[in-house]
């Protein structure tokens, strides 16, 4: 993470004290230990703030908040439970999935093994981890380390600065971001993890993606298109 941290507008008029406090300068500080050291750490640092550069505060209808990023090679791009196209499918995003084609029903592309959510932060759906960063082949290995203390900040003055919110909070991790904000200006749907040792608990027929689209039908605005898989305007031959 640079210095001086380039990020979308809107996001940086809400965050930018955040860069200087201590916490955020020893997170800096680990981070360029972790590099020395010879650690690869995804996403890439360009990356790192994707899921606010792709969505403005003033465009987010949706928030699904993961743990933090996938730690194989080129599987992290920055956005929760997302791949980039023609990666292999890790199971958490599979059971999402599986979960919007019981609910709704999937698209013929993204049936045939699409990863990518970009589509989705397109359209409002901020897709935020906790955790923003991890080392190569060492799930949770930045935990502790200051993201929590940032991307609870930004939840929360989201949260204030923003009404009518649809908050999808999946697991434990995610839960707990939910206690900062109000289900009297927001709404909040809680379900188990997606992941294969939770998502039968719950998660599977919790009808999240029919009744977020519920929801903002009934505020007046767009409605998510879950089964999109390309980003509107988007050429067909682009990756």
């Amino acid at each position: 993470m640079n210095q001086r941290v380039n990020l979308e507008v809107s996001w940086q008029a809400l965050l930018k004290d955040q860069f200087e406090l201590p916490y955020m300068k020893e997170l800096r500080k680990f981070l360029l230990t972790e590099k020395r050291l010879g650690k690869k750490i995804y996403p890439p640092s360009q990356l790192i703030f994707a899921a606010l550069d792709a969505v403005p505060v003033d465009k987010v209808r949706v928030v699904i908040i993961g743990q933090d990023p996938y730690h194989g090679p080129s599987q992290a791009h920055g956005l929760s439970f997302s791949v980039p196209n023609g990666m292999p499918i890790p199971p958490s995003l599979r059971n999402i999935l599986k979960e919007i084609n019981i609910d709704i029903g999937l698209s013929e592309s993204m049936q045939a093994n699409c990863g990518d959510l970009s589509s989705w932060a397109a359209q409002g759906v901020l897709l935020l981890n906790s955790v923003l960063t991890v080392a190569q082949a060492a799930a949770a290995s930045h935990q502790g380390k200051g993201w929590e203390q940032f991307t609870d900040v930004l939840v929360s003055r989201l949260a204030e600065q923003r009404q009518g919110l649809v908050f999808l909070l999946w697991g434990t991790s995610a839960q707990k971001k939910g206690k900062l904000v109000s289900n009297q200006r927001h709404h909040l749907l809680i379900a188990p993890h997606p992941s294969p040792l939770s998502a039968h608990r719950g998660f599977f027929g919790c009808k999240h993606f029919s009744q977020t689209n519920k929801i903002l039908a009934a505020q007046g605005v767009p409605v998510i298109n879950w089964s999109q898989n390309k980003v509107p305007g988007e050429s067909a031959n682009n990756e």
